[in-house]
């Protein structure tokens, strides 16, 4: 078991336009409880990015002002295509990934890690309809909530971003810290329909998933071809 650290940690959440929020501020909100750490949300500049959501998140640290990171998390959301097209992101992410303790992502964020180079050769999560994708990265997609190869851990589509915060959490101030704060949080799953995977949802749903994905994706492409990057 992991003792309770006594170094500063640094922790940083990459923010993007288009970004699915709970991908994010679910496991922000367990991270942040680590003791003695600091917590960034980086971005270019410090101008509000809309999420998928439809409200805003305001970043509070630019990738210039950015110490480095002990942690870095890249979440997901239909904008990741804008980040793997802009080398400016992919180049931080890079180096900050090469220096970081963990490096980390949630949901199709691992595909961001991957095109930044942060992924060849290591097994990770993602989304379930996306996860074919990380083999493009030199990656392996495993299909678990949590996946932990060496220092690369990653959660799942979107709701597993806590479980990934918690192993997370529990991995650097211990188990019973990480215990005490689902407790805290009243983090008891009991969800009103037993439909969260491909395998219980049925074909049907997972094709309709898929189409809305295709529709999605070419969207966000038509609106990227009148971006310079």
């Amino acid at each position: 078991m992991a003792s309770p650290t006594t170094k500063s940690l640094q922790i940083g959440f990459l923010v993007f336009e288009q970004m699915t929020q709970l991908d994010m501020t679910g496991p922000a909100q367990v991270l942040s409880r680590l003791p003695n750490c600091q917590t960034y949300y980086l971005s270019k500049n410090l101008a509000p990015v809309m999420t998928d959501s439809g409200f805003a998140i305001v970043p509070t640290t630019t990738f210039a002002d950015c110490p480095q990171l002990d942690i870095l998390v890249v979440t997901g959301g239909i904008g990741i295509f804008a980040l793997i097209e802009d080398t400016e992101i992919l180049d931080f992410l890079k180096t900050q990934g090469d220096n970081a303790q963990y490096v980390c992502s949630v949901c199709n964020g691992s595909l961001v890690l991957g095109a930044a180079g942060l992924l060849e050769g290591y097994k990770s999560a993602c989304h379930w309809a996306w996860g074919h994708e990380l083999a493009k990265y030199g990656a392996e997609f495993v299909k678990e909530r949590v996946v932990q190869d060496r220092n690369r851990i990653s959660g799942g589509g979107v709701t597993a971003g806590i479980d990934f915060g918690l192993t997370l959490h529990a991995k650097i101030a211990g188990s019973e810290a990480a215990k005490l704060l689902q407790l805290g949080l009243e983090y008891d799953p009991a969800p009103p329909f037993d439909c969260g995977s491909p395998e219980k949802a049925g074909p049907a749903r997972v094709d309709i998933i898929l189409a809305n994905n295709v529709k999605r994706i070419a969207a966000m492409r038509e609106k990227l071809k009148s971006q310079k990057f």
